[in-house]
């Protein structure tokens, strides 16, 4: 069949094929979930570099992440080329139209992760993203209460506004619109900072630590989420979950009241049909990292504390301290 989606003809195979069995959702319901909240998820995804999570055979089949872009994509959904942290390079999608995401869906597309940055300019983010990514032992309540706390402490840093948004999970992701001026890594660098700021504030609530067996309890603020070629699930997207939830863009006062199971492929469209993309404002501002880079300074000179460990499959990076578990380096003979 055929959807009309912004004034584009996008063809649906196999329309009534089950993407969710718990629910009954079909691919038909995933492309017109996408077709009612197209202006809110082009808003997030809008020329910027765009990995696909696919479900051919829905969620309970196999998957992939695809970061080229799809052999026979449309000539009218453009790309940006990106370099990843080994050096390799590729062309991915880079959606400028509502359309080019419900032709994501026709593939099996259920989370859309953006970049953190445009085509124009693919080396110097133009959002700060945190994930607040509840540990064992705590849940969504205890990444409300962070987010909240989250939110004071860029105010004081730098006057900065954050957007509030559900995981699709039980997390919550806050991004602040900035300046494009800084590099992956000094926006990871501001992430650090902000981080360690939140640890001082709710020692017993939140932590930094890489490390799984030093978190504990604790709501983790993943520092690396920023660093280059890790990317966070889109406002909007589905994800996959036999319930379909999706990532709901929320208001500040929302947080702690509405619940992340609130949200999904049936609730949000009619939603954004009463409130629409609630985050519409976010791209009117951008933000200086200024004022938490002198704190990353600060931190640095007056109590030691440099940079963190990155993700495995990163290579080794300037100041970056053992990458070893700390149970593990225990164990190892001294030299």
């Amino acid at each position: 069949m055929e959807l009309e989606v912004a004034g584009r003809t996008v063809r649906l195979s196999s329309p009534d094929k089950v993407f969710f069995p718990e629910r009954g959702f079909t691919k038909l319901d995933l492309a017109r979930y996408y077709a009612a909240v197209g202006p809110g998820i082009l808003r997030a995804l809008r020329n910027r570099p765009t990995t696909l999570e696919r479900y051919p055979d829905g969620v309970g089949g196999e998957w992939f992440y695809q970061k080229r872009a799809p052999k026979g994509m449309p000539g009218w959904i453009p790309t940006a080329h990106i370099t990843f942290p080994s050096g390799r390079s590729a062309d991915e999608m880079c959606p400028t139209e509502e359309a080019a995401v419900v032709w994501a869906a026709q593939y099996g597309t259920l989370t859309f992760h953006p970049w953190p940055v445009r085509a124009t300019d693919v080396d110097h983010p133009d959002e700060l993203r945190i994930d607040l990514d509840p540990q064992p032992g705590t849940d969504y309540a205890d990444a409300a209460r962070a987010a909240q706390e989250l939110r004071a402490v860029l105010d004081e840093f730098g006057g900065l506004r954050g957007w509030p948004k559900t995981s699709g999970g039980r997390g919550l992701h806050v991004f602040v619109p900035i300046e494009p001026r800084w590099t992956f890594t000094q926006v990871r660098r501001a992430a650090i900072a902000v981080g360690r700021e939140m640890e001082r504030r709710m020692p017993d609530r939140v932590t930094i630590k890489w490390w799984k067996e030093e978190r504990g309890s604790r709501i983790f603020l993943d520092y690396n989420q920023t660093a280059r070629d890790r990317t966070i699930a889109s406002a909007y997207s589905v994800r996959p979950r036999p319930h379909a939830p999706v990532s709901a863009p929320l208001r500040w006062e929302e947080v702690g009241v509405a619940e992340p199971r609130d949200f999904d492929l049936a609730t949000m469209p009619a939603r954004f049909a009463e409130l629409g993309d609630v985050h519409a404002g976010m791209d009117d501002h951008a933000h200086s990292l200024d004022a938490l880079l002198e704190l990353a300074r600060q931190d640095e000179h007056d109590h030691g504390l440099g940079d963190l460990p990155y993700p495995p499959e990163y290579p080794k990076m300037p100041g970056e301290p053992k990458r070893v578990q700390p149970s593990r380096a225990r164990r190892e003979p001294s030299p």
